[in-house]
């Protein structure tokens, strides 16, 4: 499901070149459940923006969903991210859109026919507990029902792989605690899931594969 081979990133700060990434490889099968560790600032969130080609590697090559990412041309990006789902520390929620229409957009950016639209989006707001706040806006939401909403509008096309940044990051421990049973679920019906925390303890009490990032290296693999 995903494959790096020798990745790194750089950016050019005036004349120097800064290294994000350097000489990551590692592999995440279909179906399997991995976390991605390490403090702030160790390169995590580069990692993943890589992998649904948010930005180009400097160096290596990157393998998602049967995609070759580093070749891609920008006209088939929609495809890759098709089968991918993301969500973000930040719920990143349109704002004037109700909760059923956040997540009814992107069947509709994705062409999907009118007539499943509805059932789809609200299939997705069921399964992670959200049904009675489908029209409600996102600034009456708590922390954790944005989360949740996000979660919906991630899995609602019924992605192949959820990459998840720091989901948990701005919630506290008992809203934290749900949001993960809710990326379990999902990844017991079969979706593969690469989740990134800085947060040493729950990557630990996830009792998952975990790749350590450290300064842009991968220091360790457990599990």
């Amino acid at each position: 499901m995903i494959r790096l081979h020798h990745v790194a990133k750089l950016y050019e700060v005036g004349p120097v070149a800064l290294p994000a990434l350097t000489d990551i490889s590692f592999s995440v099968g279909k179906g399997e459940f991995a976390v991605l560790s390490g403090p702030s600032g160790a390169g995590k969130t580069t990692l993943l923006r890589l992998l649904y080609r948010d930005e180009r590697p400097s160096e290596g090559d990157i393998e998602v969903a049967g995609f070759d990412v580093v070749t891609l041309r920008r006209a088939q990006v929609p495809l890759l991210r098709r089968s991918v789902g993301i969500v973000f520390q930040d719920a990143k929620l349109l704002a004037g859109r109700t909760v059923f229409e956040n997540v009814a957009f992107v069947l509709r950016v994705l062409g999907a026919p009118r007539g499943e639209i509805t059932p789809r989006a609200f299939q997705a707001l069921k399964a992670v507990g959200l049904s009675a706040r489908a029209q409600a806006y996102p600034a009456q939401l708590s922390q954790g029902e944005a989360q949740r909403a996000s979660l919906a509008r991630a899995i609602v096309k019924a992605p192949a792989l959820l990459l998840a940044d720091e989901p948990t990051g701005n919630l506290d421990e008992d809203m934290a605690a749900e949001i993960l049973e809710l990326i379990k679920d999902i990844w017991t019906r079969g979706t593969t899931v690469l989740l990134a925390t800085h947060q040493a303890g729950l990557a630990a009490g996830l009792k998952r594969r975990t790749l350590t990032l450290r300064d842009g290296r991968i220091s360790k693999d457990e599990g």
